[in-house]
């Protein structure tokens, strides 16, 4: 071989070489780019994880016999302008054949076709339409002189699960050292098909301070909670729940992470808008400086949050893969 053809090979080896290379790195980023956006977006908070399909029910356990003596629960779902998806979350709600249930819809005097939605249902719920303002001014109405034992609140866009009525009152009343509860939440869209589920690891009070990561939908709590640390703060419009939470944390509730999928939070495009979220930044940075007594930065916040969806990504492809069931 000449000296030509030499240098030819060894030029050919190392462009060779540096392909390979070149694409190790590619690799590598695009690695470190998987993990950034799993970071960024984790399955906790990623509403949409697979194209549309239509809720298989037999997924989740069968549910529990209503105790004898079942607690009295009063659930109340605020509601305005939200007639186009009202009357699913009422029928989750009444369908549920739970027998010691006061049920309420306070609507804010809605004019999308809400009164007579409301009217269609008769009875089996109370409902009353009147100006409020806002949704926490509209829940606390609907609670007003309530007597039960277990309370909760659904948003006019979300349904509960079969059996969830039944499950909370049976873990209730085997539980009495538990105030507060809430469990695992599926993604539907605007239609009511299903386009994730968030499973989460047991209950964390510390991320809690800096992160509300409790879905909504599935919250119950004693009213022992309520007629303690008072209703629902209505100087709050985006965190009013997170709000309550933290109070009841403080308070020394015991807080409990239900083994069951719960409620669907339903995604859609008038969910949120560009001043609602500010005004959420706003009510969270209140609420941070409240509980830490200083405003955390963003790497402090996922610091300390960073155990938690740690936890939360080991449940989330435990259940994926069919190491978990619920």
């Amino acid at each position: 071989m000449d000296d030509e053809c030499r240098q030819r090979l060894e030029q050919l080896e190392n462009r060779v070489a540096l392909l390979e290379r070149n694409l190790d790195l590619m690799s590598a980023g695009q690695r470190r780019s998987s993990l950034r956006s799993l970071w960024r977006r984790p399955p906790l908070w990623t509403f949409e994880q697979y194209p549309p399909r239509l809720l298989n029910l037999n997924t989740l356990g069968p549910a529990p016999a209503i105790p004898a003596d079942a607690p009295r629960i009063a659930m109340v779902t605020p509601s305005y302008n939200h007639a186009q998806y009202l009357g699913a979350t009422i029928a989750s709600v009444t369908g549920q054949g739970y027998p010691n249930l006061h049920y309420h819809v306070q609507d804010g005097a809605s004019i999308d076709g809400t009164l007579d939605l409301l009217k269609s249902f008769g009875e089996g719920f109370s409902w009353k339409s009147e100006p409020d303002a806002g949704q926490s001014s509209a829940i606390n109405l609907g609670f007003a002189g309530v007597d039960c034992e277990i309370m909760a609140y659904l948003n006019s866009d979300d349904m509960l699960l079969p059996g969830t009525l039944a499950y909370v009152a049976n873990y209730f009343t085997s539980h009495p050292d538990v105030d507060v509860v809430y469990g695992h939440r599926v993604f539907v869209d605007r239609d009511g098909l299903e386009v994730g589920r968030a499973v989460l690891p047991p209950h964390d009070g510390n991320a809690l301070q800096y992160a509300d990561y409790i879905p909504q939908e599935t919250m119950f709590w004693r009213k022992r909670v309520w007629d303690r640390i008072g209703p629902i703060d209505e100087s709050f419009h985006y965190a009013m729940d997170w709000d309550f939470i933290l109070r009841a944390q403080a308070a020394g509730f015991k807080f409990a992470r239900l083994p069951r999928f719960i409620a669907c939070f339903r995604i859609h495009d008038a969910q949120k808008t560009a001043a609602t979220y500010a005004v959420g930044v706003r009510e969270m940075g209140i609420l941070r400086r409240r509980v830490l007594g200083f405003d955390p930065s963003q790497m402090q916040i996922r610091r300390a949050i960073a155990p938690y969806l740690t936890k939360q990504l080991a449940y989330h492809y435990a259940y994926k893969l069919s190491l978990l069931r619920y």
